[in-house]
């Protein structure tokens, strides 16, 4: 038996979860008691990238760890061991709640992955309904059911983390509903969650899995898409922008309303803060208030793919 079998031997046959991701969170290895622990078989996970597991880590104040706070996201960033509570879900679709341990595997000092150890934390189950709408409270917004401002501010860090790791581009786009006031003041504010509420039903429903579109606060709405050239920032803004304009909002008395957003979408940076971003958007936005509203403003030159 060669020291690497015997080591996987030990991994296989010992009860906690054991599981190993590259620097891109792909799953290389499942052991025995992952198995045991998640259902899910070894086969059925080596080789997916961990958002795509079906695990869908939620820790215990409700957040979606995958696309929030991943440890080991992190954990291949900075090399530091992290230990959390979390919610996983069985393959047979109830939540268990598991302790898990992060580790960073160095190969020649360069960080190339991460291992986490994971135990049952109670030997009790939870409905996965339950867990689910802890998650929904805690990260959406009320009204629209968007994800809220905490949700989008965890998500464009994670989105800066990754593009200044790896390099994968993402626009952010920050939006504001024309003459809104106007709405709450001559319909009432009945009316004016109307025109919140058909704008994220219209949007919502073209989102990708890895992109978001949330309230900011108010009027205001910020959406976060990752790309592959700097010229797709533009086109997906004209293209919620034009979704909205042809969004028709009727309200109580039959009337059908015209609802139209003001625009600005940026793209990454390197040496970007979230604060950074949100502020060169907004201020685009504001740009295209003073352009007549109802269009996009961006700062992407038409060269630059």
């Amino acid at each position: 038996m060669t020291n690497e079998e015997l080591y996987l031997s030990i991994l296989n046959n010992i009860q906690d979860g054991v599981y190993y991701v590259d620097i891109h969170r792909k799953i290389k290895f499942w052991n025995k008691g992952a198995e045991q622990i998640t259902g899910y078989r070894a086969d059925e996970m080596v080789g997916l990238h961990c958002p795509e597991s079906g695990l869908n880590h939620i820790d215990e104040f409700g957040n979606h760890l995958c696309v929030t706070g991943c440890p080991l996201f992190a954990t291949n960033i900075d090399g530091v061991v992290r230990t959390e509570k979390v919610f996983v879900r069985h393959k047979n679709g109830f939540r268990i709640p598991l302790l898990t341990t992060v580790y960073p595997i160095r190969e020649n000092g360069v960080i190339v992955g991460s291992v986490e150890v994971f135990t049952r934390n109670s030997p009790k189950v939870y409905d996965d309904n339950l867990i689910e709408n802890l998650s929904e409270k805690a990260m959406h917004d009320s009204l629209t059911r968007l994800p809220n401002r905490a949700y989008l501010e965890n998500f464009l860090q994670y989105k800066l983390s990754e593009y200044q790791r790896f390099g994968k581009r993402f626009a952010l786009l920050f939006a504001d509903i024309d003459h809104f006031r106007v709405f709450n003041n001559t319909y009432g504010h009945d009316v004016g969650d109307l025109v919140l509420t058909d704008i994220a039903k219209s949007i919502m429903h073209t989102i990708r899995k890895e992109d978001m579109f949330g309230r900011w606060g108010g009027e205001e709405f910020v959406g976060i898409f990752s790309i592959n050239r700097n010229y797709e920032a533009s086109v997906i803004a004209e293209q919620l922008r034009h979704l909205v304009e042809n969004t028709v909002v009727t309200n109580s008395d039959g009337q059908e309303l015209k609802v139209t957003i003001s625009v600005g979408v940026t793209i990454s940076r390197h040496q970007d803060t979230p604060d950074d971003i949100i502020k060169r958007a907004d201020s685009l936005m504001y740009q295209s208030k003073h352009n007549g509203r109802n269009v996009v403003s961006s700062d992407v030159s038409a060269e630059n793919v």
